[in-house]
């Protein structure tokens, strides 16, 4: 069983960044996929960004590719979604979540058993 915490969201205008953080605890994340996927108000969730641990190779939805950037800190058991160039339809849930074993489908949420609480991005125009 692994625990996911978000942090890091909060009110930015827009053009504005911020920083999420997902901190791990509960398993070792090798050979898995860290997911970031979000969920605006009367919307499904969609899936923003992704990371397979052990490679390290980032994924993106189309709609945020080269604003926001995936990274991860393996001594901290952390992963991190810098967002650039934020934009009002930006505003969501955003949650983390984890796989348990690597998958090509990175971007499905049923790929997913384990996610966090949810952090609010909310981006004004």
């Amino acid at each position: 069983q692994v625990q996911l915490v978000e942090s890091g969201g909060g009110l930015v205008q827009a053009g504005g960044s911020l920083r999420l953080s997902c901190a791990a605890s509960g398993r070792t994340l090798s050979n898995s996929n860290v997911g970031w996927f979000r969920q605006a108000l009367g919307k499904e969730r969609e899936f923003v960004s992704a990371i397979s641990w052990s490679a390290g190779t980032p994924y993106y939805a189309d709609s945020v590719k080269g604003r926001f950037t995936i990274s991860k800190d393996n001594a901290k058991n952390t992963v991190y979604l810098r967002m650039n160039s934020l934009k009002p339809e930006d505003t969501a849930i955003y949650y983390c979540a984890n796989s348990r074993r690597y998958s090509s489908d990175y971007d499905h949420p049923q790929s997913y058993p384990y996610w966090g609480q949810g952090t609010q991005v909310t981006v004004s125009s």
